[in-house]
């Protein structure tokens, strides 16, 4: 390697860093269910459904960023965080060139959602542009949702019945009962990678000032949390089954078991680092439900 490609390669694996690949199957699987339930109501329209997801991709990506950025700021991110290294942390990026990603990612969004717009309407404008503030004020400006325990509740709305619902809006031009019942699942087990994340971090956070749900529910509390929340994905889904989706009962069939295994550790008490593997778990599993209930909704 020269030596003017050696910089390069590290640039490239700090930016690789910075988009922390294995959190992109929380966009793209709200996709996969709302074109699904397109597909379900003879809607499905596949150039809205690209849009979608290139749109979803770039929208978290440049929350990755602005997280990343943030964070660090703020002080969040020390030499004692217990999940993944972060680029900015480690002085990898500037903060000055994440913010630049961050921009870039977001202009991608918007350019998706010009193209939304013009299949769509209007009502994209306003949802493409709370969605990428909301992603900057979850940990940014004066205020951020994310240190004032609504992270969870800004996930569950924008990174599950959003995404899903716009999702099929794009296509249908409208928003159904069945689109909302398909949107649920995904909310509830997107929101359940982020309850993870929010335990493992709970005593650096109070230390650093960050106040999750986590931190104001304690340790026990957010336990519970978890649990509440896939017990809320399989009721939705079993409420799917019952109205629109009969091929639903598969996907319930091998989505419990599988959640069961993944809530586990959490019930056992899996506390710190010993964490991460069970985060890694719960986006799988969020992905793979997701799956489940995508092709259920389909083939119903």
């Amino acid at each position: 390697m020269t030596a003017a490609a050696a910089p390069a390669a590290g640039r490239f694996a700090a930016w690789k860093m910075a988009v922390r690949l294995p959190t992109l199957t929380a966009a793209v699987t709200p996709v996969l269910v709302g074109s699904a339930a397109a597909f379900h109501d003879d809607t499905f329209a596949a150039g809205p459904a690209f849009g979608a997801l290139l749109g979803a991709l770039a929208l978290q990506v440049g929350a990755n960023f602005a997280n990343d950025v943030f964070d660090f700021e703020r002080g969040a991110d020390t030499s004692e965080r217990l999940g993944p290294p972060r680029a900015t942390q480690l002085g990898l990026l500037s903060p000055t060139r994440m913010k630049l990603g961050m921009w870039a990612a977001f202009a991608v969004a918007m350019a998706c959602g010009v193209y939304l717009t013009a299949v769509a309407g209007w009502p994209v404008v306003a949802v493409g542009l709370a969605s990428i503030a909301g992603a900057i004020v979850y940990t940014g400006g004066p205020w951020p949702i994310g240190y004032h325990a609504l992270g969870d509740l800004f996930t569950f709305v924008f990174f599950g019945l959003v995404a899903v619902m716009g999702t099929y809006f794009v296509q249908a031009r409208e928003v159904t009962g069945l689109a909302l019942l398909a949107a649920l699942p995904v909310a509830c087990t997107v929101t359940c990678i982020l309850v993870v994340n929010n335990l493992r971090d709970i005593a650096t956070d109070r230390k650093a000032g960050k106040t999750t749900l986590g931190v104001v529910m304690g340790d026990r509390g957010t336990r519970r949390w978890f649990g509440i929340l896939l017990l809320a994905a399989w009721a939705a889904m079993a409420a799917g089954l019952l109205a629109e989706a009969p091929f639903g009962a598969a996907a319930l069939g091998a989505g419990i078991p599988l959640g069961i295994l993944v809530y586990r550790p959490i019930h056992r008490g899996t506390s710190g680092r010993d964490l991460n593997p069970v985060l890694k778990a719960t986006a799988r599993y969020h992905l793979v439900l997701g799956l489940l209930w995508a092709g259920a909704l389909a083939a119903s």
